[in-house]
């Protein structure tokens, strides 16, 4: 059961969001993009006060690079929409079952280290190339009451 209302095309939009984030990150790597975008519709905090749907998420200003990239703009493929259900249906893993923010240190080729904060929020673990960020209790409370 959904823990956001997502229509086809939403599911679609974080199918293809998924992918260009995070395809050379593998399943759990997209999974994990997926985690986090679904924390911020369900934290109501923070950067993402008021983002309660998909599409808001997805195309709030500077949240996500992969927007500026052609391949977020390609058709969603079975094998991310699938993940993308998953996460909207509220599956959630470490190290984005309670993270707002992650990125990716240094070039592709050469990621950097994490630094220990990010946003001023505690670093939460790495999968391969990301760095994921979770934040305070005082800072966003409802994203670890949400579930």
């Amino acid at each position: 059961m959904a823990v956001v209302k997502a229509r086809k095309q939403d599911v679609d939009m974080l199918a293809r969001l998924l992918r260009a984030e995070a395809e050379t990150e593998g399943e759990m790597g997209m999974l994990l993009v997926g985690n986090v975008g679904i924390n911020r519709i369900r934290g109501n905090c923070s950067d993402f006060k008021g983002i309660r749907t998909i599409p808001q998420m997805i195309n709030q200003p500077h949240a996500f690079e992969a927007l500026q990239h052609s391949l977020y703009y390609q058709g969603a493929r079975d094998r991310e929409r699938r993940l993308a259900q998953r996460a909207v249906n509220g599956e959630r893993n470490w190290p984005a079952k309670f993270s707002l923010w992650y990125f990716r240190p240094g070039s592709f080729e050469n990621p950097g280290p994490c630094p220990p904060t990010w946003y001023n929020q505690p670093f939460a673990g790495r999968w391969k190339k990301h760095c994921f960020y979770e934040p305070t209790g005082e800072e966003c409370e409802n994203v670890y009451n949400t579930f």
